[in-house]
This record gives structure tokens, C-alpha cells and sequence, in this order.
């Protein structure tokens, strides 16, 4: 036997291990050519379609061999069908130059549609914090919507490999923004700090991160740690906020300076000669008083 019929029947027994399906719902199992016009992306899908290289290696393959192993869409009421598996594979398909992919056509309600979609995703490598998060939220909402809200986080740990308490975690961040998610993928905060700021209310989540890029500073653990509790205990607000970011700045006066005496505006008018533009006068002034900010400090 190939590796790719190995690999093909692999994929389709698993997916019958996906959720409980009665013979009579198998029986309406179709398989069929669809155009891929006629394909479109699964609601809120919370898995990003990478073109990398191993996506150029799909093509490839594509190219040489065809589709061997086919997704899984289901009807849309409103036209075409909503693919559940085999988003990446459209993606190859139209890199590839087809025109149609085959498919498995199920009956499935939104709740078994939502699961399915994210167990067939879930055990891809190098899976992004953001897509766990929306993926495992998603999961636990249709499965609770299913009566059974006791088994919701064993479900999702047993058929991802992340313990209930990591699940726990990553269904929090789902409640970050996607800008914050974003900065979580890059690593530039670390999942446990991202669980920290999902105790944050959105509009606070939104100043945090304005304070973050106005001062250009990675948060610490220990200012995440402080936010939470600040956010906890229902005492944030601009200046708790900036007090954690930026101690220094808190408190630090917006100086400006502005001449508005006809009298100051008229002495100043003496030291320049007729031929000097108002621009030329403010360009000087300022390089005047750099000089002396210069001296000064060199004093002190």
C-alpha cells in the first residue's frame, strides 16, 4: 500500500472517531467534486492558512498527484457548502491551478460542526497561542451546548495532548484582544502574562497596550501580576495603569509653553533684522536654547 493511501485512511478513520455519528448519519455521507468557488471558509475559523514551505510542498504534491485526501464541508443554507476540514488544502488547490477538490459531504448540526472542525485542526504542529485560544473557547461552548458541561475541558484535553489546566488557560486568552493575541503569537508576552491581562475589561486591555507602544517598554511578569490584581479587586483605571507601565510618568506635568504677550511678542521682534521670516526667528530660538540646555547640563 502507498504512503498516501496509508495516510488517506488514517485521516477518514480518525474522523469517524471524531464525535458519536449513528449508522443512519453515515449512510448520508457523500463524496463528491465541488468547485472551489463553492467552498467557503468555516464561520469564526480560528486556524490561520499559512503559505510557507510547507504549504509550497502541498502544492507540489498536489500538482503531481491530486488531492489524496479529501475535507469535509457541510450544505449552507443560504448556497455552497462551509468546509469544516480541508482549508489549507483549498488554499494549495487554487495555488495548484485546480478548479474543484473533492469533498466529504456530512449532515451536522452547528455544535458537531464546531467540534469537528477544531479536532481536525488541533493536532497540527506549531499551533499559535491565538488559534488554541479561539479553537478550545469554541469547542467548549458547543460541547456545554450539548449538555455536557462537566466533560467539557476532559473532551478538549484528551483529543489536543494539553492538561485540563492548559486548556483552562488558553480558553482566558480568548478574551484578550486579537492586537494583545497577536502579541502573545510574537512572543513578545509570554502565555502567562497573557493570562494575567484577560482579567482586564476590553476598554482596559485597549490602554494597556496604547501605554505599552507609547513608552516602547516589554511588559514583566511582575507589572502583568499587578495589573490583574489592580483589575481584580476593581481598582484600575488610566492612572493605575500608567502607574504599573510607567512609574515615571504618572505624575510627570505636560509642559507648554506658548508667547502670547503683544508686549514679549514685540521685545523679541528687536533681536532680528527685517529680512528674518518667522520661521527663520523660531529656528534660531530653538537652536539658542539646545545650546543652552547643552551648557547646562554639562554644568550640573
Amino acid at each position: 500500500m502507498s504512503k498516501g493511501n496509508s495516510a488517506e485512511k488514517i485521516k477518514l478513520s480518525s474522523f469517524d472517531d471524531l464525535f458519536e455519528m449513528s449508522d443512519e448519519k453515515k449512510n448520508m455521507v457523500e463524496k463528491k467534486e465541488i468547485p472551489l468557488e463553492e467552498l467557503h471558509a468555516f464561520k469564526n475559523h480560528p486556524f490561520k492558512i499559512r503559505e510557507d514551505a510547507k504549504m509550497m510542498e502541498m502544492v507540489e504534491s498536489i500538482k503531481e498527484r491530486g488531492v489524496l485526501v479529501p475535507g469535509i464541508v457541510r450544505i449552507r443554507p443560504e448556497g455552497g457548502y462551509e468546509i469544516i476540514a480541508g482549508h489549507s488544502r483549498k488554499r494549495a488547490c487554487e495555488l495548484a491551478g485546480l478548479k474543484t477538490m473533492p469533498m466529504f459531504i456530512y449532515n451536522l448540526t452547528d455544535d458537531e460542526a464546531v467540534i469537528t472542525m477544531v479536532d481536525t485542526n488541533i493536532q497540527r504542529e506549531e499551533l499559535l497561542p491565538s488559534e488554541k485560544a479561539k479553537a478550545y473557547r469554541m469547542k467548549f461552548e458547543a460541547i456545554k451546548h450539548q449538555g455536557k458541561k462537566g466533560n467539557s475541558l476532559e473532551a478538549i484535553s484528551s483529543s489536543s495532548g494539553d492538561s485540563k489546566r492548559s486548556v483552562q488557560r488558553y480558553i482566558r486568552l480568548a478574551n484578550l484582544t486579537d492586537e494583545l493575541l497577536e502579541m502573545v503569537d510574537e512572543k513578545k508576552i509570554s502565555v502567562g502574562q497573557a493570562h494575567d491581562l484577560s482579567y482586564l475589561k476590553t476598554s482596559d486591555q485597549i490602554k494597556v497596550l496604547a501605554a505599552i507602544k507609547r513608552v516602547g517598554n516589554d511588559l514583566s511578569a511582575e507589572q502583568t501580576t499587578e495589573l490583574k490584581k489592580e483589575a481584580v479587586e476593581d481598582r484600575l483605571n488610566d492612572e493605575t495603569i500608567w502607574a504599573t507601565i510607567e512609574p515615571e510618568t504618572i505624575h510627570k506635568p505636560q509642559r507648554r509653553v506658548v508667547f502670547r504677550s503683544k508686549k514679549l511678542d514685540k521685545r523679541i521682534d528687536e533681536f532680528f533684522p527685517e529680512t528674518f521670516t518667522v520661521e527663520d526667528i523660531e529656528k534660531l530660538i530653538i537652536s539658542l536654547l539646545e545650546k543652552w540646555k547643552k551648557e547646562t547640563r554639562e554644568l550640573l
